[in-house]
């Protein structure tokens, strides 16, 4: 478990946000220096980065971190047709797009955020610096055989999302926090306040979220083309992504390198952010 405290953004000026204008994005930035985008894994937020961001900042980076389409204080759409890969990217795109940006970014990307990455450095190689993938979504085939098949059928009804209370969110989130320590006694992997904030970015992320993954199409025939610096750090306990997948990206990728955390679920970088921090400051540095 980390013991470190996530970001007090009263410590910090007023972020930057577009939350007040159509089609918004809501973002952060602080610090100056080589940026370093942040991108959240679905149904998450900007909040992911807590841990991290006062880290990028004191080390000299400028850190930017945003909300996605449909998730935390971003633009939601109503029409649930609008939840698609592709709407999502350009939503990215059009951000990163208006920050004018004098030197190309690291991208890092947990999960969604991940496969939305690589999607970036695919299309724009110029303007991707690096890359850091933490349990990256990739493939269809990371998911287990029952999740492979929920996500072949279509979205059509999202009552029951919608009308799933916080206390229920909160109590998958904690149980599935939970493991076995040695003595058979259990302890949570996350700390508590990540365990929160994870709830509340379920119950006010928009129910389409959840479309998205049967919009995004296998990336492996691309991974070879993908000649970004990368880094890949992932949990060996992952419960969403197979861990051997990760393995098979660091193989396809002819410039990536990466780590496993052997206690770590799907989420290292707020599981055990001192071990996730070090490895990101220490690859940023060998830029």
């Amino acid at each position: 478990m980390s013991n470190i405290s996530p970001v007090d953004l009263h410590t910090y000026p007023q972020p930057d946000t577009l939350a007040s204008r159509p089609f918004a994005v809501n973002y952060i930035h602080y610090g100056t220096g080589l940026p370093v985008v942040m991108v959240h894994g679905l149904a998450a937020s900007l909040h992911d980065w807590d841990f991290l961001i006062p880290q990028l900042v004191s080390s000299g980076y400028a850190a930017y971190a945003l909300d996605l389409l449909g998730h935390g204080d971003s633009y939601k759409p109503s029409a649930l047709s609008e939840y698609t890969i592709e709407r999502v990217f350009e939503h990215m795109e059009a951000w990163l797009h208006s920050l004018n940006l004098s030197r190309a970014p690291v991208l890092i990307g947990h999960s969604l955020g991940g496969y939305l990455a690589l999607l970036h450095a695919l299309r724009f190689p110029h303007r991707t610096r690096a890359l850091i993938l933490v349990n990256p979504f990739y493939s269809p085939h990371q998911l287990s055989p029952i999740l492979q098949l929920i996500f072949r059928r279509p979205l059509l009804n999202t009552t029951l999302i919608e009308r799933t209370p916080y206390w229920l969110f909160r109590a998958l989130v904690d149980i599935s926090s939970l493991r076995l320590s040695i003595g058979s006694a259990y302890h949570h992997t996350l700390p508590e306040s990540v365990r929160i904030q994870t709830a509340r970015d379920y119950k006010r992320a928009a129910p389409g979220i959840f479309n998205l993954p049967r919009t995004m199409r296998d990336l492996t025939p691309d991974l070879p083309r993908v000649a970004a610096p990368t880094l890949v750090l992932w949990g060996d306990n992952d419960q969403t992504l197979a861990p051997v997948s990760f393995s098979r990206l660091l193989q396809a990728m002819p410039n990536a390198h990466g780590e496993a955390h052997p206690s770590c679920g799907h989420i290292p970088h707020q599981c055990h952010a001192l071990w996730f921090n070090r490895r990101v400051l220490n690859f940023l540095a060998s830029l």
